[in-house]
């Protein structure tokens, strides 16, 4: 796979929301010097294809320049260097069109990508987030514990809920009053012992109350008592999930994958929508994110994402992908795919099926039994004959397919069932993907058309991996580089909130394969170094490679001529300094269609 094709110390180069320049009144660039390479790129952008600009510029001077694309060819940098003349000529030009200059020294990239995270649930979290300290006295602080992303043991998690309590009147005098959070994860704990009701009901400020907090991998709800008993009556059990019991067969109030559906909660008003929305977003602009994939809408939260478009209010680029549910009526040949068009910054034109559960929470579906728990390989969340039946249904409606797969034996299913729709199409017109695409067989890599990877979830797993898998099947758990070797196209994410939606978090896993602290089980080269990726292709892993598993690699991506003015400048280059520098890299700005939406530049 080729790098990023990289401009070092440009001239003026004008970027604005189209990657494009065109003028009747110019020479042609027939009359044009040859230019000798490499090339220098000039780009003005403009939405109006007319003499005179009247959208912003940003010259950007002496940085360094990332583009994920083509070169500039001569006869372009040609027809802008003559556009830089005549602009510079003229005073009208110079009155309608707004300049901002880039700080010399600066790095400009294209706009980042995450292929897969989940927005609302991630701006649920940020209000009640479960994320901090290991030790059990929590004495670091909250805002250390938050940045860190690190994880409570389940007493400083039951104290978290209680402060937020306490440190919100609204929710303080209203017991009945839902309780919403998200972010713990037992495997961290040092008993890794999963938390029950009544831990919650210990504590007499949260005693009585409904809770509802979610797992770090999304595939877990511990609930209070209160919440439990709203929502009984439970069936004995439910396929694909697991309703945890006691020794007396009561409901510990912990439940697993497609048991997660049995809590009755509350429904979300819109105010809850928009609150959760931007707070997401605002982390989003901050970290350089221009467009999300987001790997899971219900009609709600489309809905919600529907209106937030049509009144112009989408800050940045969302892909959905609607949830698929086996006991809905099929809804894929009575509702249309929705593609963005011109300015629109919505799309939701692929449907996102779960094949199976998580590693962390023993649901990945596998050939062989957990090392760690040989009573179980796992479950599948749908089963084989569904797959077979739904998934050719979508792709002959014209619907992307995602799935969620983990284990190798979802992983093998899906591809099975992949394989035997797409038989005689054109694959690269449909694109399906695999979801995480985490452990699978050499033989089922070889089949992949995209995969969805999300490389923080290797530094996550990777201190408990060889213990659940043991050390020959773990050497297939997020093999990259295998991934790429066989011929796949891989796109990166974060699955936030279940990781940071910092994508500087996912390039450095993706290159280091180790923690931000340096460490790995496999020392200071990295967890199975030989599977890391290389910085340029982890950049077109979260630029160029998500608008290609979105179908916008014509216009996204990439910084060439005809494209949006999607990019960021960075305050250092990603691409050359030493890897433990590289998360303190600060977004000094973030620009969408040409327009600032973060930062300042």
């Amino acid at each position: 796979m080729s790098g990023p094709k990289m401009h070092r110390r440009c001239r003026p180069c004008l970027l604005s929301p189209l990657l494009q320049w065109q003028s009747p009144a110019l020479p042609s660039s027939s009359s044009c010097p040859p230019l000798t390479p490499p090339p220098t790129p000039y780009a003005l952008q403009t939405t109006q294809r007319t003499s005179t600009p009247s959208t912003q510029a940003t010259i950007a001077s002496n940085v360094s320049l990332y583009t994920t694309g083509s070169y500039f060819t001569p006869e372009v940098l040609c027809h802008l260097e003559q556009v830089q003349r005549h602009w510079k000529q003229s005073s009208k030009l110079r009155r309608s069109l707004p300049v901002r200059y880039i700080k010399p020294g600066s790095v400009v990239v294209p706009g980042f990508g995450d292929s897969h995270a989940h927005i609302l649930e991630y701006g649920a979290t940020l209000q009640l987030p479960l994320e901090g300290t290991k030790t059990i006295n929590g004495l670091i602080s909250f805002f250390s514990c938050f940045l860190q992303h690190q994880i409570l043991p389940s007493s400083e998690t039951v104290a978290r809920v209680r402060n937020y309590i306490l440190s919100n009147a609204d929710v303080q005098s209203d017991k009945s009053r839902f309780v919403l959070g998200g972010g713990w994860d037992h495997t961290a704990w040092p008993s890794a012992a999963w938390p029950t009701a009544e831990d919650l009901e210990s504590d007499p400020i949260i005693r009585g109350r409904p809770v509802v907090l979610q797992s770090k991998d999304c595939h877990a709800l511990w609930i209070s008592q209160k919440a439990l008993e709203s929502s009984l009556p439970f069936p004995e059990e439910v396929e694909g999930g697991i309703i945890m019991r006691d020794a007396s067969g009561n409901p510990t109030g912990m439940l697993l994958d497609n048991a997660q559906e049995l809590v009755k909660q509350p429904k979300l008003l819109e105010d809850d929508l928009l609150k959760r929305f931007n707070a997401a977003i605002e982390q989003a602009v901050r970290y350089g994110l221009t467009s999300i994939h987001d790997a899971g809408l219900d009609p709600v939260s489309l809905n919600f994402f529907k209106k937030e478009s049509q009144q112009r209010t989408l800050p940045i680029r969302i892909y959905g992908m609607s949830y698929f549910d086996e006991n809905d009526e099929y809804w894929g040949n009575t509702t249309m795919p929705l593609i963005a068009n011109g300015d629109e910054r919505l799309t939701a034109r692929s449907v996102k099926i779960f094949a199976d559960g998580a590693l962390r929470t023993g649901g990945a579906a596998l050939y062989e039994p957990y090392a760690d728990n040989p009573l179980t390989n796992g479950f599948m969340r749908l089963e084989k004959e569904v797959l077979f039946k739904y998934i050719p249904l979508f792709l002959r409606d014209g619907w992307q397919v995602n799935v969620h797969a983990i284990g190798d034996r979802a992983n093998g299913l899906v591809m099975d069932a992949f394989e035997s729709s797409l038989s005689g199409v054109n694959v690269s017109a449909l694109r399906p993907r695999l979801e995480h695409a985490q452990i699978m067989t050499k033989s089922d890599m070889r089949r992949l058309v995209i995969a969805s990877i999300q490389p923080t979830h290797a530094i996550s797993d990777m201190s408990f991996a060889e213990h659940r898998l043991g050390p020959e099947r773990v050497k297939t758990l997020y093999a990259f580089r295998t991934l790429l070797q066989s011929g796949a196209r891989i796109t990166l994410g974060s699955d936030a909130p279940v990781e940071s939606l910092n994508p500087l978090s996912a390039f450095y896993a993706a290159v280091s394969r180790l923690t931000p602290e340096g460490d790995s089980p496999h020392g200071p080269d990295g967890w199975f170094p030989e599977q890391r990726l290389t910085r340029e292709e982890a950049l077109k892993g979260m630029t160029i490679d998500p608008a290609y598993a979105s179908f916008t690699e014509t216009i996204l991506g990439s910084l060439e001529v005809g494209k949006r003015a999607d990019y960021v400048v960075l305050s250092q280059d990603i691409m050359t300094i030493p890897i433990n520098k590289i998360l303190s890299t600060q977004v000094l700005a973030t620009v969408v269609d040409g327009n600032l939406v973060y930062g300042t530049v």
